[in-house]
């Protein structure tokens, strides 16, 4: 009764007030998991100097491989265990639930003898030059050991928000933020283990959170069970898992070639030093970028559910409404950087260099990110009203069509700031490619009035 109550209050709360009940919560989840990142910049660059900020930057496309492909099995495997579930089908739904733990087990595997044997090689086939790949190796190294915990403390968090329980899935990503901030120091400062301080914190913190979901599974917290005959793998479960977990692992992975991409040109056409800038103002982008997602989380149920009840005149205000909080966020964040883009870095470093430099650079790379709320809003739009090829379009038409090529063509010309200058001009594109597609479905986004049931849903043309 009380999910259904849950559920239909979609359909009958203001959306104001709806738009904000399940956007705040959002962005403090987004919140707590661009935390790691962030906080182990500041302390690595206040406590070992610029070039080791630009060793994790280097190193930081491993990292969202192994993501990559957890987001693919926690995502698809939420899909498939909630449709299961809300089937009566619990043993089926354990089978997906055990070959998702194999699946994460053999990453772990994998990961661990990658650490022995091709870490190296990779690090420097993904640009680390001899003065950052210690660094580099330091900080993956532990990574790398503890990629089961990673591993499972992603994928698993998915799958206890496809149960319901929220609250405990966000308490699954606080709790590893509270212990790593604390760690971090301690390992960096108090046992002056530099950069592989920073990332043995960090394993811990997830060990630690690892050790809580277990017991959440293990103690019958959960509508799950963590069985052993559940753990051999079934090649049908598998395909329907990836199947719905794949554009979450190519979005990932698209951001991994990006990072490739981008290191490589850095270090060619600048030097260790822009590498390392490079990685502060990419933890500026995951904390202005947040609210905005945030707002398009909270906007992606009502979004769907007023368009399977046929609603289309609370689906308009829930767009229009978003795309109005979305564009005022992005001028805001636009006006402060633009303002006080050394206050932004100082956060980061005392380096004066790396404060002036990072100051221009800020500057040039979010001069177009007013542009960026359409694309937000587009991209969640489709993925709740279910047209995963226009939303898998508009997550990586940024990255792969327009960022990238800019990337390695651009510096050609006009040297390092072609790769800071890229961002501006693909964000312009990809906002025309997010208004040609929604001006093109206007009359799912944007219909007047409440439709009755004989009334026929337009289908956009590619879904």
């Amino acid at each position: 009764m009380k999910q259904k109550m849950q559920s239909e209050r979609l359909g009958t709360e203001p959306i104001p007030k709806l738009l904000k009940s399940l956007s705040i919560p959002a962005m403090i989840g987004m919140f707590v998991m661009a935390l790691y990142n962030v906080v182990d910049t500041i302390f690595i660059s206040y406590g070992v100097g610029i070039d080791a900020v630009a060793g994790v930057t280097v190193a930081f496309p491993i990292m969202m491989i192994m993501m990559a492909v957890s987001a693919a099995m926690g995502i698809g495997g939420a899909s498939v265990i909630s449709r299961r579930l809300g089937e009566r089908k619990e043993e089926e739904a354990n089978h997906v639930f055990g070959n998702i733990i194999s699946v994460i087990l053999i990453i772990s595997v994998l990961g661990i003898i990658s650490s022995f044997t091709i870490l190296e090689p990779i690090l420097r086939l993904f640009g680390a030059t001899p003065e950052i790949l210690g660094y580099a190796f330091d900080y993956m190294f532990p990574i790398l050991l503890g990629t089961f915990f990673f591993s499972f403390a992603f994928a698993t968090n998915n799958i206890v928000r496809s149960e319901g329980n929220a609250r405990f899935a966000m308490m699954t990503m606080i709790i590893p933020a509270v212990i790593n901030i604390i760690l971090d120091p301690i390992f960096i400062f108090g046992l002056n283990m530099g950069v592989r301080g920073a990332a043995i914190a960090t394993v811990i913190s997830q060990a630690s959170v690892t050790l809580i979901i277990l017991h959440y599974f293990l103690t019958g917290k959960s509508t799950l069970q963590l069985r052993l005959v559940d753990l051999k793998l079934k090649l049908t479960i598998l395909k329907e898992v990836i199947a719905v977990g794949l554009p979450a692992f190519a979005q990932q992975a698209a951001g991994s070639v990006m990072m490739i991409a981008i290191n490589t040109m850095l270090i060619r056409f600048g030097g260790d030093m822009h590498v390392g800038i490079f990685g502060i103002i990419q933890r500026i982008i995951m904390f202005t970028v947040m609210p905005m997602m945030g707002v398009m989380q909270g906007m992606q149920p009502i979004v769907g559910y007023n368009y399977g009840a046929r609603n289309f005149e609370r689906l308009r205000e829930t767009v229009i409404l978003g795309l109005k909080v979305t564009v005022f966020l992005s001028f805001l964040i636009f006006a402060l950087v633009m303002a006080v883009p050394h206050w932004l870095m100082m956060i980061f470093t005392s380096d004066p260099e790396v404060i002036q430099a990072g100051s221009e650079y800020l500057r040039i790379m979010f001069s177009a990110v007013f542009l960026i709320g359409g694309q937000v809003i587009g991209s969640g739009l489709y993925q709740a009203l279910g047209k995963p090829k226009q939303a898998l379009i508009l997550s990586l038409s940024r990255q792969l069509i327009f960022l990238i090529p800019l990337v390695l063509i651009l510096p050609h010309f006009i040297g390092v700031y072609g790769v800071f200058l890229a961002f501006p001009i693909s964000d312009f594109f990809a906002c025309v490619l997010a208004s040609i597609l929604m001006y093109r479905d206007r009359d799912i986004f944007f219909k007047k009035g409440k439709n009755t049931t004989e009334e026929t849903i337009p289908v956009s043309s590619g879904t």
